[in-house]
C-alpha cells in the first residue's frame, strides 16, 4: 500500500510539472526542483518527457517509467468500480493512458513494446466500457411528454411504452448528457481516437445511442410496418400510421438527429472523421425504418383513396431537405442521403401513377342503360370527380412540382397565368374524360331531350365546384368556363326543340288562307295532348340547379306562349259565330299554358 501511495504521490508530480511546465525546460525545471525538496522523486523515477499541449513526447520512455505506468493502470483495471466514480482516479488514469501511448507510438516491435501494446488495448477495452456507461441514456427520461398509448399502440405489451404528445415546435436540440458528463466522454474518446481505437469507440456509441432512437420513435407511436405487412392492412388502419410517420419523421429529422450530429461533434471534437463514422452508425437504422416505410407505402397498389396521405408524406420529405443536405453528405452517410432522395422521387411517381389510375377508373365506368340516373339528375361520378379534384387542389403547389419530373428537386412556384403547367394539363386532361364518359351515358337515355337535361345538369355542377375554387380556376381558367357556358347552350337549345318543337309545329299560322275552324279546333286539341303529355313527362325530370330549372321554364315559355297567344287571335275570329266559342277560348288561356311549364322539373324537389 505504501507503494502504491508513493506512485500515486509520483503521478501527481508529473501532472503537476505537466500542468505547470509550458515548455520542455520548465516542465524540467519543476521535476529537478521536487527531485531536490525530497528523495523519493529521484530524476530516474519522473523521467517522463513533457510534451506541448499536455501528451507525452515520442521519445521512448524508460524501463523504470514503463515499470510504474504498468502498476499504476494494473491497479485501475482491476478495480470492479467505474473509475470515473473519482474525479482525481478519472485524472491520474487518462494520465497514464497518455504516458502509455506515448510509450507505443513510433517503436518497432520489441517484447517491451509488445507488453505495452497489450496493455494499451486492455486499457481501450476499460475506457470503452466506462464510455458506454456514460452515454446510455436513461430511457424514462425522454425529451417528450408521454401520454398513455392509445389501444391500437399497444399490440396487447404488457408493459406498453407511453406515446408523447406532439410536437409543434421543431427549432430545439436535445441535450443528451449533462456537461460534465460530455467532458469526460470526450476526454475518453480523445485517448481512443490517438490511441487508433476510434472506430472502436464510434462503434461503442453509436450502439448506445440507437437504442436512444428507437425508443424515441416508439415514444412517437410509430409504426413502422415493412413492405410485405403493408399489403394485407386496411387503408384506413395505414392511414394512422402515417399521420403517426409524417410527425415522426419531422422530430426525427429536424430534432432527435440535429440534436445527434450536435452530441457527435461535441464528444469527437478534434476528430471529425471518427465523429462522422459515429453518427452515421448511430442514425443509419432508424432513418432507414423510416425509410422503408415511406418505400412500401409508394410500391402498395395506387388507387385514388391513397393520394391525399401520399401527398403528405412527399411533403414530409420536403420539409426535410435542409436537414438532410446538412446532416447526410459526408462519406459516410452519402449512401442514407442518396436514399432519402430516392424514396422521395418514388413518391412522386407513386403519385403521377394514382392521377392515372384515376384517369381509367373513369373511364372504365359504365355507360349502361341500367345504370342511368333517373330523371337525367347529376350522376353520381360527377360529384365523385370534382369534390376529388376541388380537394386535390388545395396543394396544387406540390402537385405542380410532382407532376414537373424535371423539376423536382426545385421548389414548385407557378405562376397563376401559367395555365400550361404540368399539374394544370393533367386536371384539364381528367375533365375531358369526364365529359366523354358523361355524353356516353347519356346516350343510354330513350328521350333525347332527357339527355340534353343529364348532361346539362353535370356541365353545370362542373362549372359550380370550378368557378367556387380559386385553385381550380387559377388552373383551368376562364376560357374552361366560357366553353362548358356554350355547350350548355347548345344542349339547352337541342332540349327546346326536342320538348317544344311538336307543339310550336301546331301553332304555326302560315300566310295565305287560313285554315277551317274544324282544322283549328284539331290542331287545338293537338297542342293539348302534346302540352300533357310533356307535362307528365318532364314532372319528375330532374334540374338540381334552381337558377338552371329557372331559365329552363323561361325559356320554354318564351318559344310557346308568344305562338300560342298568336294562335289564339286567330281562332277567336272563326270562333266569333260559334257557340261556346268564348268558353274555349277561356279553356285554352296562356296562363294555363305557363302554369303546365311551371309543373316541369318537379322531380327535384322529391327527397
Amino acid at each position: 500500500m505504501a507503494e502504491h501511495g508513493e506512485e500515486k504521490l509520483i503521478e501527481a508530480a508529473r501532472h503537476i510539472a505537466k500542468t505547470l511546465g509550458r515548455t520542455d525546460t520548465m516542465a524540467n525545471d519543476i521535476l529537478r526542483i521536487f527531485s531536490d525538496f525530497d528523495g523519493r522523486f529521484t530524476r530516474e523515477r519522473l523521467a517522463i518527457n513533457h510534451h506541448p499541449g499536455g501528451s507525452i513526447s515520442d521519445e521512448q520512455t524508460t524501463p523504470i517509467a514503463f515499470s510504474s505506468i504498468n502498476r499504476q493502470i494494473s491497479l485501475f483495471l482491476s478495480s470492479d468500480r467505474s473509475i470515473w466514480s473519482d474525479a482525481s482516479d478519472a485524472a491520474a488514469f487518462l494520465d497514464a493512458v497518455d504516458a502509455l501511448i506515448a510509450s507505443v507510438r513510433g517503436h518497432n516491435s520489441s517484447p517491451a513494446v509488445n507488453r505495452a501494446d497489450d496493455l494499451l488495448q486492455q486499457c481501450m477495452l476499460r475506457l470503452e466500457d466506462e464510455f458506454r456507461s456514460m452515454i446510455e441514456h436513461p430511457f424514462d427520461v425522454s425529451p417528450f411528454d408521454p401520454v398513455p398509448p392509445p389501444e391500437l399502440d399497444s399490440d396487447g405489451e404488457d408493459d406498453p411504452i407511453p406515446v408523447a404528445l406532439p410536437v409543434r415546435d421543431y427549432d430545439f436540440f436535445i441535450d443528451a448528457l449533462p456537461p460534465g458528463t460530455l467532458a469526460d466522454v470526450h476526454e475518453i474518446a480523445k485517448r481512443m481516437v490517438a490511441a487508433g481505437f476510434g472506430r472502436g469507440c464510434a462503434h461503442a456509441y453509436s450502439l448506445s445511442r440507437r437504442d436512444f432512437l428507437e425508443e424515441s420513435f416508439c415514444r412517437l407511436g410509430i409504426r413502422l410496418r415493412t413492405a410485405d405487412k403493408v399489403g394485407p392492412v386496411p387503408w384506413t388502419e395505414l392511414e394512422n400510421d402515417i399521420i403517426r410517420w409524417v410527425k415522426g419523421t419531422n422530430v426525427a429529422f429536424r430534432i432527435l438527429f440535429p440534436s445527434e450530429h450536435r452530441l457527435c461533434r461535441r464528444i469527437f471534437s478534434g476528430s471529425s472523421a471518427i465523429a462522422d463514422l459515429s453518427f452515421a452508425e448511430a442514425c443509419r437504422g432508424p432513418a432507414i425504418q423510416l425509410l422503408r416505410f415511406a418505400d412500401a407505402i409508394a410500391s402498395a397498389k395506387r388507387s385514388p383513396e391513397k393520394l391525399f396521405r401520399m401527398i403528405d408524406m412527399y411533403e414530409a420529405f420536403r420539409e426535410i431537405v435542409p436537414e438532410v443536405d446538412a446532416l447526410f453528405s459526408d462519406q459516410y452517410s452519402e449512401s442514407l442521403h442518396t436514399e432519402v432522395f430516392t424514396v422521395w422521387k418514388k413518391l412522386g411517381s407513386a403519385i403521377r401513377g394514382i392521377f392515372t389510375e384515376f384517369d381509367n377508373l373513369i373511364r372504365r365506368d359504365p355507360a349502361a342503360a341500367t345504370e342511368v340516373v333517373p330523371g337525367g339528375g347529376l350522376h353520381p361520378i360527377t360529384r365523385y370527380v370534382m369534390n376529388y379534384l376541388r380537394a386535390a387542389c388545395d396543394s396544387w403547389r406540390t402537385l405542380e412540382e410532382v407532376m414537373d419530373e424535371d423539376g423536382f428537386r426545385a421548389a414548385a412556384d407557378p405562376r397563376p397565368e401559367q395555365k400550361s403547367s404540368p399539374f394544370a394539363a393533367q386536371i384539364a386532361w381528367i375533365m375531358e374524360v369526364l365529359q366523354g364518359n358523361l355524353k356516353a351515358k347519356a346516350t343510354m337515355y330513350r328521350e333525347p331531350a332527357l339527355s340534353c337535361i343529364f348532361l346539362m345538369n353535370n356541365c353545370r355542377y362542373m362549372m359550380q365546384k370550378v368557378s367556387s375554387s380559386s385553385e381550380l380556376l387559377m388552373l383551368l381558367g376562364e376560357d374552361w368556363i366560357r366553353r362548358q357556358a356554350a355547350m350548355e347552350r347548345q344542349w339547352a337549345a337541342k332540349y327546346l326543340k326536342s320538348s317544344w318543337g311538336k307543339v310550336t309545329a301546331v301553332l304555326r299560322i302560315d300566310g295565305g288562307d287560313l285554315p277551317t275552324a274544324e282544322v283549328m279546333r284539331e290542331r287545338l286539341r293537338m297542342v293539348d295532348v302534346y302540352l300533357e303529355e310533356t307535362r307528365r313527362a318532364q314532372m319528375d325530370w330532374v334540374v338540381a340547379d334552381e337558377r338552371l330549372k329557372k331559365e329552363l321554364k323561361v325559356a320554354g315559355a318564351g318559344i310557346i306562349l308568344p305562338a300560342y297567344r298568336r294562335f289564339l287571335e286567330v281562332y277567336r275570329g272563326l270562333l266569333e259565330e260559334r257557340r261556346h266559342g268564348e268558353k274555349i277560348l277561356r279553356h285554352h288561356s296562356p296562363r294555363e299554358v305557363e302554369m303546365k311549364i311551371n309543373e316541369l322539373f318537379e322531380g327535384s324537389r322529391r327527397p
